[in-house]
């Protein structure tokens, strides 16, 4: 977990019940979901299997030690999950390097719960390493502390990632907000007892107690996320 604000900035936003807002980053922030797909379907070549398009819902938003696994075990290529995270994380790098593109309606929400002193974390199951070069697209400052995925014992869909970022701005779960555009995610987000708004990326995703459905973060903002923490207290 790393911090990229002053302490002071982890309060309570204005008093109100919303005490934090969490955002998962691939898909969610950054039109990246297709990088990464696009990095397994290359390295799979260069190893002399095609991936099948059907694969990609199984793997979108997971742990990379969960869909690299499950991509091993479909092709039977020969190589260790060690070795093929490597490959993977090179290849997004690559991608990454030419630009990340943020998804509509994130520069814009980002910059109101900045302007707001809303708490804010990144919360990914992404590496640090990408994390760190996604962030200066993003912005550093407009966020609280960001968690990686390879920094928690367990990651999405375990609550791990979300009770850590929980702690780390010493907010009740069910007073923060979390965005999410993945099944894996959103159940991370639900086990931690977090209030969840999905914005789908790849796959469906149905609405529940406790969660809210949206098409695009243009139809988010600081008072519709407020709204969801009152209406659930």
């Amino acid at each position: 977990m790393t911090s990229t604000v002053p302490a002071s900035l982890t309060r309570s936003a204005e008093g109100s019940a919303l005490q934090a807002v969490f955002l998962d980053m691939d898909g969610t922030l950054v039109d990246t979901e297709g990088f990464w797909w696009d990095a397994e379907v290359e390295v799979f070549a260069d190893l002399g299997h095609q991936l099948d398009e059907a694969w990609r819902d199984v793997v979108v938003g997971g742990p990379m030690t969960r869909s690299a696994g499950y991509l091993i075990q479909a092709t039977g290529a020969d190589i260790t999950l060690t070795e093929l995270t490597v490959l993977l994380n090179e290849k997004f790098e690559d991608r990454i390097a030419r630009g990340v593109p943020l998804m509509p309606g994130a520069a814009r929400l980002l910059a109101e719960l900045s302007r707001h002193n809303v708490p804010t974390a990144l919360v990914s199951a992404s590496h640090r390493r990408i994390i760190d070069r996604v962030l200066a697209s993003l912005g550093p400052e407009n966020f609280a502390l960001s968690v990686a995925g390879d920094e928690v014992p367990r990651t999405k869909p375990h609550p791990d990632p979300y009770l850590l970022a929980a702690r780390g701005l010493k907010a009740q779960p069910a007073r923060c907000a979390v965005i999410e555009d993945t099944a894996t995610g959103v159940a991370s987000a639900e086990a931690a007892g977090c209030r969840v708004v999905a914005v789908p990326s790849v796959a469906p995703i149905a609405a529940a107690q406790g969660r809210v459905v949206v098409r695009s973060l243009e139809e988010v903002d600081l008072g519709f996320l407020r709204t969801l923490i009152t209406a659930m207290n």
